[in-house]
């Protein structure tokens, strides 16, 4: 008896919808491409709950013919490509014909189309039947409605996120269709209210209405052509930075991608400028032959894979540091500038383009333009990864001492949220906890290192009451003689600690925060991704002690912040919310605050080289209750102990 089954075309489009279509917005994708590829000038995109009710898209393209409607569901049916050379030179957004098949194999799609001077027609599809085609009314192109996507496969559809979390993904690939196709009208409503709207005016227009009219004025329009690649867009200028990489797009021939050699070329490029975890900002179009790409890597399309990895690299890496160190080659990558100012950078290493790995042109068997031969660059894989050069990659070290890696005292401060930890690191315990941050998890801390720990603790602390005050070291270091035993205390990390546990303490013992109104409101503007997280967070933000309104479109206004931080800088506060979009829910109003009331403390204490008086000496050395072990917020010691042995063998008194 056979014991291999030939599966139908119905289970085939069924496991194929697992790679084609995972999510809501992998079906709005494959839509919004056939819409392209039919020739529309005009799209418009309704979703319903995050899309898992209700996906719709319309257009004004050239249809589909009568007799084609129910071939449209078939597998592999597609008009893009014919024979086995066609796959070498594509030249639209989809080719496979694998969409609206696994489409319809996991949700009920209706597919009216309408073609140049004939009627309107329909066709529906339920899963595994496809229906005959009817008569129905459309004006033009071509209308695809899908609802209740993965109906018919609820173990796939329990796995969804939220409806919000699905309409924010979907958002995000509106918005790069939007920037890709300038010359195309979009419009994007979210259940039922208009969203997103381009009028097909070009890109300057599309990313206006995208990111708002303060992208513009801070980037360079540039338009390169060199080693017969082209490159053109909008980049960031060496002060344009935003806090995550929601606002980086990079589209190939047309087509959205993201792709390991594209962006590690640019961030090279931008390393100089950039101050750690600030990002570049960029909608850039490369342009490349056919045959120096693969399009065919993946179902989804979103990766490609080239030829030649380090011809790529190394002209996107040039005209973009060009551009940004204001070379002389600039001139001709910039459009409508004459002159582009060199910026000087504050970043440590600024003049060093940090690349570490360097490609050997004479074994590649290209010839490179000569203007690239000061070229740094990594070695890539045929995939497009980089690869070290002959050395072994250095694993972590894990940490064998506790003590070697805290960073805050676990009797007075505790740590941040174990997620964001560095990986193979250990951590101090949560005050009163028997409990270690150990590699992004928790980990019980053994009961010997925790014995050890509290007698340390009580160890440190000292009669304070017995110090003898011997005088200061740069109006800086007060130093205290106490037996055989001398202190040096830091005048500035200690009154930082004492401020900032205060601080802390009113955070959270209080239930209503005080809160400051702000002359001039702050407007905070965010692109659909972030405008999404913050809406999802707002009262979070607000419990807070933070005043913040929507104020139109994806933006939001700030009335009033916490009085005891009303000198904070809120682009900095917003920026590091925003630099891990998925952070937030899981921390709490502490942690949340940590960081600000840190650097409010830092601000307010008394300075190093600042002379004190002998009162102000002594209240400080009374507020420290004989607590030497603290360390500032930032996790520098207070308190530093030298031993009577110790001063005489360094003075060869004693071996």
């Amino acid at each position: 008896m056979a014991k291999i089954n030939i599966l139908s075309d119905v289970v085939c489009n069924r496991i194929a919808a697992g790679e084609v279509i995972d999510r809501p917005y992998s079906a709005v994708k494959e839509m919004i491409e056939n819409s392209i590829d039919a020739g529309a000038t005009e799209i418009e995109v309704y979703i319903e709950r995050g899309g898992k009710d209700l996906i719709r898209i319309t257009d004004n393209g050239c249809g589909i013919e009568r007799d084609d409607m129910r071939a449209a569901f078939f597998s592999h049916a597609t008009s893009k490509i014919s024979t086995l050379e066609d796959i070498d030179n594509i030249n639209t957004l989809g080719f496979r014909g694998e969409a609206l098949a696994t489409i319809a194999a996991i949700a009920q799609v209706e597919l009216i189309s309408v073609t140049e001077g004939n009627d309107a027609w329909k066709v529906e599809c339920d899963g595994e039947y496809i229906g005959k085609v009817q008569p129905a009314a459309l004006d033009r192109g071509t209308q695809i409605t899908v609802r209740n996507i993965f109906f018919n496969t609820p173990v796939r559809r329990k796995f969804l996120k939220t409806d919000k979390k699905e309409e924010t993904d979907i958002t995000s690939f509106v918005t790069r269709y939007i920037l890709c196709n300038p010359r195309i009208a979009f419009k994007y409503f979210v259940d039922g209210k208009l969203t997103l709207q381009s009028y097909g005016g070009g890109l300057e227009e599309a990313i206006a209405q995208v990111y708002g009219s303060n992208y513009l004025p801070q980037s360079f329009k540039i338009n390169a052509d060199r080693n017969d690649i082209k490159i053109y867009g909008f980049i960031g200028n060496q002060n344009f930075f935003k806090p995550n990489k929601s606002y980086q797009n990079v589209f190939l021939n047309g087509r959205c991608i993201s792709n390991n050699v594209i962006s590690t070329a640019i961030a090279q490029a931008y390393a100089p400028y950039a101050m750690k975890r600030n990002y570049p900002v960029y909608t850039l179009f490369i342009d490349v032959p056919h045959e120096m790409v693969d399009v065919n890597v993946h179902p989804n399309k979103a990766d490609v894979r080239f030829v030649d990895n380090q011809l790529l690299f190394g002209t996107v890496y040039k005209v973009i540091s060009s551009v940004l160190d204001g070379t002389a080659k600039a001139a001709d990558f910039v459009v409508e500038s004459k002159v582009v100012p060199e910026i000087k950078s504050t970043f440590a290493g600024s003049g060093s383009k940090n690349a570490v790995y360097a490609a050997d042109y004479s074994q590649t068997g290209k010839v490179y333009d000569k203007n690239f031969d000061d070229v740094q660059m990594p070695l890539f894989t045929s995939d497009g990864k980089i690869k070290k050069s002959g050395e072994a990659e250095q694993k972590p070290e894990v940490a064998k001492d506790y003590s070697m890696y805290e960073r805050m005292d676990a009797r007075n401060v505790e740590p941040k949220s174990a997620s964001e930890l560095p990986p193979h690191k250990l951590y101090p315990p949560l005050k009163g906890e028997n409990k270690m941050y150990v590699c992004g998890g928790i980990k019980p801390l053994p009961a010997r290192v925790w014995e050890e720990k509290k007698k340390k603790a009580e160890q440190e602390k000292i009669v304070y009451e017995s110090w003898k005050y011997k005088g200061n070291l740069f109006n800086t270091y007060l130093i205290y003689e106490t037996g055989d035993d001398v202190y040096l205390i830091d005048q500035h990390a200690a009154h930082e600690r004492l401020i900032f546990d205060r601080l802390m303490e009113k955070v959270k013992n209080r239930t209503a925060i005080p809160r400051q109104g702000m002359l001039v409101p702050y407007i905070l503007d965010l692109n659909a991704e972030e405008s999404a997280f913050i809406g999802d967070n707002l009262m979070l933000i607000r419990s807070m002690g933070f005043d913040i309104e929507p104020f139109g479109g994806i933006s939001y206004r700030v009335n009033e912040v916490p009085l005891d931080l009303q000198n904070i800088d809120l682009k900095a506060f917003f920026g590091d919310l925003l630099s891990d979009l998925n952070r937030l829910k899981s921390i709490k109003l502490e942690d949340m605050l940590r960081d600000k009331i840190a650097m409010t403390a830092c601000k307010h204490a008394i300075k190093g080289g600042m002379q004190l008086t002998d009162a102000e000496q002594q209240k400080l050395i009374e507020m420290l209750k004989g607590d030497v072990g603290l360390k500032c917020p930032h996790g520098r010691p207070v308190c530093v102990k030298l031993t009577k042995s110790q001063i005489e063998k360094m003075f060869k008194r004693i071996v």
